[in-house]
């Protein structure tokens, strides 16, 4: 089966791009905080500060969101309620990424963002698409009933209404 390497894939790709993302937001307030110049009258002390802890949240974010799929890898289950949302909001987040990525930086960053969303999505809908075709979740009930009228014979269809 593919869904686990590719939610395997996805999380260490996650875990690699938050320390990309607070590394580099680390540097650009670096070289904020020693070229020493105002951008419109801020405070170049802000600026440089504000890009480290916004780098630092956003890498955190990006953690989070790979312990998720770590999760989801490990476990070979589909992602509970919190780590649906992570991982539904970093789809969003790469998708967006991606459209602005395309005029500033380039097609390479467009495609990366866009595999990086593929594996998420893919690691979304692989676990539930399991789960609602008969996965562990489905299987029959001990007593042999197989969860129907418990007399054995099918359930007849409702009569058709009649023209009057």
């Amino acid at each position: 089966m593919v869904r686990r390497p590719v939610a395997w894939v996805a999380a260490i790709v996650l875990f690699v791009e938050a320390i990309g993302i607070a590394l580099l937001n680390w540097f650009l307030g670096v070289v904020v905080d020693r070229q020493d110049m105002s951008l419109a009258g801020l405070d170049s002390d802000m600026m440089s500060v504000s890009s480290k802890v916004g780098g630092l949240v956003f890498g955190l974010y990006f953690a989070a969101c790979g312990f998720a799929a770590l999760l989801v890898a490990l476990r070979d289950r589909a992602p509970r309620l919190f780590g649906r949302i992570l991982l539904i909001s970093a789809a969003v987040v790469h998708a967006l990424l991606g459209a602005f990525t395309v005029g500033l930086v380039g097609w390479g960053a467009f495609a990366f963002m866009m595999v990086v969303l593929g594996l998420i999505v893919f690691t979304l809908m692989a676990y539930d698409r399991r789960e609602a075709t008969g996965g562990p979740a489905d299987a029959a009930p001990e007593d042999g009933k197989n969860g129907d009228n418990g007399g054995g014979a099918p359930v007849a269809a409702p009569p058709a209404p009649s023209a009057s």
